[in-house]
C-alpha cells in the first residue's frame, strides 16, 4: 500500500506540472492579454498595470512565479477586481458550489444504484423498462435544456420552486436535479448492465447451487463486483460535481465557482481562469486516487501493486 501511494502521489504531482504548464501556455497564446479593452487603454496606464502584474517579465520568469505561488497555495490576484485574489473568489464562491455538489453525489448513488440493480433483477419486465426508458432521458437530455425547463414548468407556471439564487432547502431541488440528471441515469445504465455481467459469471451459478438465499447471492457476491466499473466512473464524477458545473449555476444564478469561471472568461481574467482550472484538476486526480483504493476495499482480490 505504501509504495502504492507514494507511487501514484509522484504521478500526481507530474500531472498536475503538466496541467499548469499547458494551462499557463494556453493563456498567454491567446491574442492580447487581461487588460485589452474595446477602447485601449493609454500606453502609461497599460504600462503601469503590467508593471504591477509583472506581466512585463519574461514568460519563464512568470512561470516560476507562478508554480512557487501555487505551492504556497497562492493562485495570484485577479486582474479584473482590485484587491481581490484567486484564492478569495474560491473561498467565495466553493461552499455553494460544495453544497449542490454533495446533494447531487447522494442523489446518484441513493437513486442510480438501486434503480440499476432493480432494472438487471427485472429484465425485460415493465420495471426494467421504466426505468431504462427514464435513464435514456436523462442520458440524452442536456443538463441547461433540463434546467430551463425546470425553471419554466415548476419555478414560472406552477411556482413551486425558486428560480434562482440558494437560500434555503427548495432553491436546492432544481439545480440538483439538472446536475444530477445525467450522471444519475448513467449510474443506472451501468449498474444494470455491469449487474447483469456478473449474475452470468459461474461463482454466482455455484452460490445458488450451494443453496445460498437470491438475497444474499445479489448483495453479498454480485454486487460487489458489479459496482467495479460504477465506482470507476463515480471519481471523475463526483471531482466534476463538487467543483461545480458552469452552466448550471449560470442558469440558477447561484453564486458559485462557475459564476466566477464564466465572469472570467468574458474579462480575460488570466488567473482566475487558471486558478479555477488548476483546483478541478487537483480534485480530479485526488478523486482518482481515492477510487484506486476503493478498488481493494470493494473487491479483495484486487491487489494495489507497483
Amino acid at each position: 500500500m505504501g509504495r502504492f501511494l507514494i507511487k501514484r502521489i509522484l504521478t500526481m504531482i507530474v500531472t498536475i506540472f503538466v496541467i499548469i504548464a499547458i494551462t499557463f501556455i494556453m493563456m498567454h497564446s491567446i491574442p492580447g492579454g487581461p487588460f485589452t479593452r474595446e477602447k485601449a487603454l493609454p500606453d502609461a496606464v497599460l504600462q503601469a498595470l503590467n508593471q504591477k502584474y509583472h506581466l512585463d517579465d519574461p514568460l519563464w520568469k512568470q512561470f516560476v512565479d507562478y508554480v512557487k505561488g501555487i505551492l504556497t497555495f497562492n493562485l495570484g490576484p485577479s486582474f479584473q477586481r482590485a484587491g481581490v485574489t484567486v484564492n478569495d473568489l474560491i473561498r467565495e464562491g466553493f461552499p455553494a458550489t460544495l453544497k449542490i455538489g454533495l446533494a447531487s453525489v447522494v442523489v446518484i448513488i441513493i437513486v442510480g444504484i438501486p434503480l440499476g440493480i432493480l432494472s438487471a433483477l427485472k429484465q425485460n419486465k415493465w420495471q426494467d423498462g421504466l426505468v431504462m426508458f427514464i435513464a435514456t432521458l436523462g442520458v440524452t437530455i442536456p443538463s441547461f435544456v433540463m434546467a430551463t425547463g425546470i425553471i419554466y414548468i415548476f419555478s414560472a407556471k406552477l411556482g413551486w420552486l425558486p428560480s434562482n439564487g440558494l437560500t434555503s432547502w427548495k432553491h436546492m431541488i432544481g439545480p440538483v436535479i439538472a446536475l444530477s440528471g445525467f450522471s444519475l441515469s448513467f449510474v443506472a445504465r451501468l449498474t444494470r448492465s455491469s449487474m447483469l455481467e456478473v449474475l452470468q459469471q459461474d461463482y454466482i451459478r455455484t452460490a445458488r447451487a450451494k443453496g445460498l438465499s437470491n438475497n444474499k447471492v445479489i448483495y453479498k457476491h454480485a454486487l460487489k463486483n458489479a459496482l467495479i466499473p460504477v465506482v470507476t466512473y463515480m471519481g471523475p464524477m463526483i471531482a466534476a460535481l463538487l467543483t461545480g458545473s458552469f452552466v448550471i449555476e449560470k442558469v440558477f444564478a447561484i453564486p458559485g465557482m462557475g459564476k466566477h469561471f464564466v465572469e472570467s472568461v468574458g474579462n480575460r481574467d488570466y488567473t482566475v481562469l487558471m486558478g479555477i482550472t488548476i483546483f478541478y484538476a487537483l480534485f480530479l486526480v485526488v478523486m482518482v486516487l481515492i477510487v484506486d483504493i476503493l478498488y481493494s476495499l470493494i473487491d479483495p482480490r484486487i491487489k494495489m501493486e507497483d
